[in-house]
C-alpha cells in the first residue's frame, strides 16, 4: 500500500512511535508542492492539514481510496464528507488509540485498516469540533491561564502541582506549548460560540495571538 504522508519531523516521529507494517510504502513530504503530480497513491495522511479550498482540492485530486486529515477544530461537514478526521495534535498521536470521526460509515473500515498498519486503533467520535480529549485538555490549560491571571501561583508551580496531583504527563502550560497555544485558543474560541464555559482566558488569547 502506497501511503502519502504530509507531516513535520515531530509529527512523523510521533506517528512512528509504534511499529509500522511492512506492507506500507511511505512517501513522506512536508509540503504539498514537494509531491510529483501523477504519482499513484493508495492512501493519504495529512497531519499538517489546512482548511483551505486549495488544500481540499489538492487532496481530492490525489484520488486516494482513503484520506485522513488532522483536523481537531473543524468538523467534516465544513471540509469534505469523504475524508476522515483524527486528533493529530502534538503529544496525542503517540497513543495507540486515535480519536477519529467519519461521516460516511464504510470509510471507517478502510481507515481502521490503514491505522492498524501504523499500530493504532480508532476510537470513533461524533463529528464535532474538538473531539473529546482535546476539549478536556484545552479546558484544563484555559483554567491554568485563569489561575495565572489571578496571581494564584506561577506557571512552574501550577505545572508541578498538576503533574503531581493528577499524574498528567505534562503540566498545563508545558502541554499548551507542546500542542501550540494557537491550536488551544482556536478550539476554545470555536467552542465558546455555543457554550460560555469555553471562553478563552484573556491571558491565553494574548499569548496565543502574540
Amino acid at each position: 500500500m502506497t501511503v502519502l504522508l504530509l507531516a513535520t519531523d515531530e509529527l512523523k516521529e510521533e506517528l512512528f512511535a509504534h511499529p509500522v507494517s511492512e506492507e506500507i510504502e511511505l512517501n513522506w513530504i512536508t509540503d504539498p508542492n514537494d509531491f510529483i503530480l501523477g504519482q499513484s497513491v493508495d492512501a493519504c495522511i495529512d497531519l499538517i492539514f489546512e482548511n483551505t479550498t486549495g488544500r481540499i482540492a489538492w487532496l481530492k485530486s490525489l484520488q486516494a481510496s482513503i484520506t485522513i486529515i488532522n483536523s481537531v477544530v473543524v468538523p467534516l461537514h465544513r471540509i469534505h464528507d469523504h475524508f476522515i478526521r483524527i486528533n493529530g495534535w502534538p503529544t496525542f498521536l503517540k497513543k495507540p488509540v486515535v480519536e477519529a470521526a467519519a461521516v460516511i460509515g464504510p470509510l471507517q473500515r478502510k481507515a481502521e485498516e490503514l491505522l492498524t498498519c501504523f499500530g493504532r486503533t480508532a476510537d470513533w467520535i461524533p463529528d464535532i469540533a474538538g473531539f473529546i480529549t482535546p476539549r478536556v485538555v484545552a479546558s484544563i490549560i484555559n483554567e491554568a491561564f485563569f489561575t495565572l491571571e489571578e496571581n494564584v501561583s506561577t506557571e512552574a508551580e501550577i505545572d508541578i502541582a498538576m503533574k503531581l496531583g493528577t499524574n498528567y504527563p505534562f503540566g498545563p502550560f508545558e502541554w499548551g506549548k507542546k500542542i501550540g497555544l494557537q491550536n488551544i485558543y482556536s478550539l476554545l474560541a470555536t467552542l465558546s460560540r455555543e457554550k460560555n464555559r469555553y471562553t478563552p482566558s484573556l491571558l491565553l488569547k494574548q499569548t496565543a495571538l502574540a
